[in-house]
C-alpha cells in the first residue's frame, strides 16, 4: 500500500510539474509562432510577391485575409479575439480611421523611422505609409499647352465638355478635393468643383483605367487618375485592351499652384490586439527595406517611400515627381468636408 501511495504521489508531482512547465513555456511557445495575419483591402495578388519574399527571407508565413470593404468595422467587431496582426489599406483617410477607432497600437522602430519620411508616418508610430501614388493627368496625345498644368486648371472653361473622371465620392478624389480645401478654403473649392463639373464630358463613374479608355475613344480629352494604373496598363498586365489605352494617352504630373503633385498612400497599422506583434513589426520593417521597396515599384508601379529606391522605368518616363508638402493628416481632416461638398454641388449627378 505504501508503495502504491508513493507511486500516486510521484505521479501527481510529475503531473503538477508538467503543468507548471507548460504554463511557463506558454509565452515562449507563443513567441515561436512563425506566422503573421494580414488583413488587407488590397488585392492579395498585388502584394503577394512582397509577402512571398518576406516569408523566404524570414521563414514567417503570411496569412492574408482580403477585406474588400469595412476593414475597421470587421476588426472592431472581432474585438480582443481578432486574429489581425497587421491591417493594410490604401488612402490616408482609411489609415486615420483605424487609428481614430482605437484599432491600432503604436510602434517604435528605428528601421521604420529611418526609412519612412516623417510626413508619411504618424508621429506616434500608429500608422506608416509603405508606398505612394500620384494623382496625375491623362490626356489625348494631341492636346497642346499642358506644360505646367495645375489641378486648378481642371476648372478652366477651355476644357468644357472634355474632362473624364471617376466618382467624386471615391476616396482618390475626395482626398484630392480635401487637399484643395486645405490650400484654398471651402468657398474657393466649391467654385472650382462646380467649374470641373461644368467641364465634364460624361457623368463621373467607372475606374481610373476607364478614363484612359474614354480618352482613346475620343469621348474626352483629359482626365484625372492614379499614376500606378499607367504602369499596369502599359506593361500589358491588364490585357491587350488596357495596353492600348495606356499607350494611347499622354501622362502629365500636375501640381497645385505654388505647390507640388498630390499623392496618396498605401500603408499599414499594427493591430491593437495583434497575437503575433513581433512578427507584425518585422513584416512592416521588411516592407520598407530596399528589397521590398524595389518590389513595390516593380510589382505595383507605385512610388517607394524610402529615399534612393528607384521607381519602375514605366513611371520614370512620366518625369520627376515633386510631391506636394501638404500634410497627409491635414488632408484626412478635410475628407468629410470634401465629401459633403461633392454632394452639395451634385458632382456625381
Amino acid at each position: 500500500m505504501r508503495s502504491l501511495s508513493r507511486t500516486i504521489r510521484f505521479r501527481s508531482l510529475v503531473g503538477l510539474a508538467s503543468l507548471v512547465g507548460a504554463a511557463l513555456a506558454g509565452p515562449a511557445l507563443a513567441q515561436q509562432a512563425r506566422e503573421v495575419n494580414l488583413y488587407t483591402t488590397r488585392e492579395p495578388g498585388l502584394i503577394r510577391p512582397l509577402l512571398d519574399a518576406f516569408t523566404a527571407r524570414t521563414g514567417i508565413a503570411v496569412n492574408t485575409v482580403f477585406v474588400d470593404k469595412g476593414l475597421a468595422e470587421r476588426v472592431a467587431a472581432e474585438g480582443a479575439r481578432s486574429a489581425a496582426d497587421v491591417m493594410m489599406t490604401v488612402d490616408i483617410g482609411n489609415l486615420i480611421e483605424l487609428v481614430d477607432k482605437d484599432l491600432g497600437q503604436p510602434v517604435r522602430s528605428p528601421a521604420l523611422e529611418a526609412a519612412v519620411p516623417a510626413g508619411l508616418r504618424d508621429k506616434d508610430g500608429r500608422w506608416f505609409a509603405l508606398s505612394t501614388r500620384a494623382r496625375v493627368l491623362y490626356a489625348d496625345p494631341d492636346t497642346k499647352g499642358l506644360e505646367g498644368f495645375t489641378y486648378e486648371d481642371l476648372a478652366d472653361p477651355k476644357y468644357k465638355g472634355q474632362v473624364c473622371i471617376r466618382s467624386g465620392q471615391h476616396p482618390y478624389n475626395t482626398a484630392l478635393i480635401a487637399a484643395f480645401i486645405a490650400k484654398h478654403g471651402e468657398e474657393k473649392t466649391e467654385a472650382w468643383l462646380r467649374g470641373v463639373k461644368a467641364n465634364l464630358a460624361r457623368k463621373p463613374g467607372g475606374g481610373d483605367r476607364d478614363v484612359a479608355r474614354d480618352i482613346v475613344a475620343d469621348l474626352c480629352e483629359i482626365g484625372i487618375a492614379n499614376s500606378y494604373y499607367v504602369g499596369l496598363m502599359r506593361s500589358g498586365r491588364g490585357g491587350p485592351d488596357q495596353k492600348k489605352w495606356g499607350d494611347g494617352i499622354k501622362v502629365v504630373l500636375p501640381t497645385f499652384k505654388g505647390g507640388g503633385t498630390h499623392v496618396n498612400v498605401s500603408g499599414a497599422v499594427v493591430a491593437k490586439n495583434a497575437p503575433n506583434r513581433d512578427n507584425a513589426v518585422q513584416l512592416l520593417e521588411y516592407l520598407v527595406s530596399d528589397e521590398a521597396q524595389a518590389l513595390y515599384a516593380k510589382a505595383d508601379y507605385e512610388y517607394p517611400v524610402k529615399a534612393g529606391v528607384p521607381v519602375d522605368p514605366l513611371l520614370a518616363q512620366l518625369g520627376t515627381l515633386k510631391v506636394d508638402d501638404l500634410s497627409l493628416v491635414e488632408i484626412a481632416r478635410n475628407r468629410k468636408a470634401a465629401s459633403l461638398l461633392v454632394d452639395r454641388v451634385g458632382f456625381d449627378k
